[in-house]
């Protein structure tokens, strides 16, 4: 029988190990909880028209169509049995386990407010598909709502925007909104002038960008006021609801009145890193990352490797490593030539070292920051490096032509290619809290339904199909 590798998640770091093993005498699973890779650094232009999100989210099954020896399963890994060597799987109406030799685990992270959990209702993050549909509901209904409005201060109110997080996310996310709002919608109202909205960024630390060098993170500030965004940093969130934000700044408490609120600050690993760490005895981190050896392997378990966002690993300066698609990357990518180096009998257990290929991040149309090794640059030479990094890592030709032809609609023109949203999606996230997590046991007769469940897509419900549903509520079997 071949060696069995199990990947969980189909994120860069999962994809990128299944694909290192290709050509291997292995049998490889993929379980994930989407049918699609998330190319998650331009979620934002999904959220504020630029992109579709097929142009982000390619199939899975699609990408390694033409790799014989991958299954893909879909379904959220609840846990591992790491002496029987087994991970078990919560699926659409079924739960099922997966017998693994080697276990490569990839789950990634989610979006963290920082134990206000109730932030979420009002805030949405920019962690997923349903994120960036919603918030792009959300964006471009609100200068529709703004538009019919009869009194001035409800008005404003819907023209306000507030994203929380001034990192990569949160400075992109505002300098599109601005962009749309400065660029692409004005004569297009007639009872309203976008050039009045208002776009707040807020932050608790003191600069933006603060993984960038100091002159990049000035160049960055320096072209969101140019673009007309308000950066409020040494600035704290303490509340947020429907009508609006309360901060804690400098000068004392005060408050945002703002219809559409963006939340791009912190991130938490995976809650399957606490019961991994529970049952391997591991330690994790503040924020939820196994602590794993130099191999990225779990201590007292070789056969178990830790990869991208869910890994605590110090680089050559002692800090940690980042949660960026790049170590993601290049930690799947190690982990699969680790599995490949014991099958041929080499030596194996070699530290994983980081190369870091630098940062970018752009702010509105022709003008980025990039942080590449010792080479700063900003403005429109940045902008064109981000441009080719980002269609170099698109995944399909089919996505990197349809991506550049909306690039150019958007930063050439003045449109924006994906304006529509629908009811669905700005009800979605209440609609997926009323109908619970589509994984999760469904409760027996005499078992009451829990009302606040994990926020997945409610139409996976019955993506099984009625006989999954109809009988049992959720079937185990063993998938070979």
């Amino acid at each position: 029988m071949r060696h069995r590798v199990v990947i969980v998640g189909a994120g860069f770091g999962g994809l990128f190990a299944a694909k290192a093993l290709r050509r291997a005498d292995v049998h490889v699973t993929i379980i994930n909880g989407t049918t699609y890779h998330l190319f998650q650094p331009l979620l934002y232009q999904v959220a504020t028209g630029i992109l579709s999100e097929g142009e982000v989210a390619p199939p899975i099954r699609e990408v390694l169509k033409r790799q014989d020896n991958v299954d893909v399963r879909l379904g959220w890994v609840e846990d591992v049995d790491v002496d029987a060597k087994l991970v078990m799987v919560n699926g659409p109406g079924v739960s099922y386990t997966v017998p693994y030799d080697t276990l490569i685990v990839a789950a990634g992270s989610s979006q963290s407010y920082f134990g206000n959990d109730d932030f979420a209702h009002h805030a949405p993050g920019m962690k997923s598909i349903d994120d960036a549909l919603e918030l792009r509901a959300r964006i471009f209904n609100a200068f529709e709502i703004a538009d019919v409005q009869t009194d001035p201060a409800a008005a404003e109110r819907w023209m306000t925007f507030v994203v929380v997080g001034a990192g990569a996310t949160g400075t992109e996310m505002a300098g599109q909104i601005a962009e749309l709002a400065h660029r692409t919608l004005p004569g297009q109202y007639r009872h309203i002038d976008p050039h009045r909205t208002r776009i707040v960024l807020v932050d608790a630390v003191g600069h933006v960008l603060t993984n960038f060098h100091d002159d990049l993170s000035t160049a960055a500030l320096r072209r969101l006021h140019l673009l007309g965004v308000e950066v409020e940093l040494d600035t704290r969130v303490v509340g947020v609801d429907d009508t609006g934000i309360d901060v804690e700044t400098v000068r004392g408490p005060e408050r945002i009145e703002a219809m559409t609120k963006v939340w791009a600050a912190g991130v938490a690993a995976s809650p399957l890193a606490r019961r991994l760490a529970e049952a391997t005895g591991t330690t994790t981190d503040r924020a939820g990352r196994l602590h794993v050896r130099p191999d990225s392997t779990v201590p007292g378990h070789p056969e178990i490797f830790v990869v991208g966002d869910l890994m605590a690993l110090p680089g050559k300066d002692g800090r940690q490593l980042p949660g960026v698609a790049q170590v993601a990357i290049q930690s799947g990518r190690h982990a699969a030539k680790q599995i490949l180096r014991r099958l041929a009998g080499k030596p194996d257990g070699q530290p994983f070292r980081y190369f870091d290929k630098g940062n970018m991040a752009v702010i509105s149309r022709f003008a980025a920051v990039a942080n590449i090794g010792k080479v700063r640059l900003s403005g429109f030479p940045a902008w064109l490096i981000w441009l080719g990094v980002h269609l170099f890592y698109l995944v399909g030709f089919k996505n990197r032509v349809t991506a550049v032809l909306h690039w150019a609609v958007s930063f050439l023109g003045r449109g924006r290619s994906e304006r529509v949203s629908t009811l669905q999606q700005v009800h979605s996230r209440a609609a997926m809290r009323e109908y619970g997590d589509p994984f999760a046991p469904r409760p027996s007769a005499d078992q009451p339904s829990e009302p606040d469940q994990p926020s997945e897509p409610s139409a996976l419900r019955n993506a099984a199909g009625p006989d999954a549903t109809s009988s049992s509520p959720n079937p185990s079997v063993t998938v070979r």
